[in-house]
């Protein structure tokens, strides 16, 4: 299996409104964490022997690798979402992206309004996602690095909530750096993603 690499990103070569580059500095830190035990477990696996007959769904050497590896990919995936919609202006997007956001949403500011919601009351991460069978963009919560709420999903930008992400800059305030998040959204990502893959005719 080829292995995860730590990427750069251009949020961390510019000043953030709000959000430190101390504090971007040490996320980044985690982020590589993810990488480096993604690719190990990646090792141990590969190593691992497959004996059904040792598997167990309450211990086993085989659970306790997989389990762990979508945490740990899930830790690599959603940063590297996160920091490649940080670096920006802010403001709205534009395009099929803001088109399926007003149409999904009623207006932009309702979205914002409802990925703030969402935010405060996640544990980990929240994502703006576009369910490809009900065909529409939704904000979902997800608790952990592994836990994406549905299948059939492509995720069109993520929100790091965890403290780890703001208790540095904000201390307890989670509504003050979600509204500073929002001032540093890059919406080439995500309106690339509009273009690629999200559904003609907006």
């Amino acid at each position: 299996m080829a292995k995860y690499e730590a990427k750069k990103f251009r949020s961390f070569e510019v000043e953030l409104d709000g959000i430190s580059k101390k504090a971007m500095e040490e996320h980044y830190k985690l982020y590589q964490g993810y990488v480096n035990k993604a690719n190990e477990i990646t090792e141990k696996l590969a190593a691992l022997d497959k004996d059904p007959a040792k598997a167990n769904p309450t211990y086993s050497d085989i659970r306790e690798l997989k389990v762990e590896y979508t945490r740990a990919v899930g830790g690599v995936k959603n940063h590297e979402n996160y920091f490649a919609v940080l670096g920006g202006k802010g403001g709205n997007p534009s395009g099929k992206l803001l088109k399926l956001i007003e149409r999904d949403f009623g207006s932009f500011e309702n979205w914002q309004k409802d990925l703030k919601a969402t935010g405060i009351a996640a544990r980990g991460w929240a994502w703006l996602a576009y369910d490809w069978d009900a065909g529409h963009l939704f904000n979902y919560i997800g608790d952990e690095q592994n836990t994406f709420p549905i299948w059939n999903a492509s995720v069109v930008l993520a929100m790091d909530v965890f403290e780890h992400a703001y208790y540095m800059d904000f201390g307890t305030g989670k509504a003050a750096y979600i509204d500073a998040f929002f001032r540093n959204i890059d919406w080439t990502l995500p309106e690339q993603v509009a273009k690629d893959v999200l559904p003609d005719g907006m």
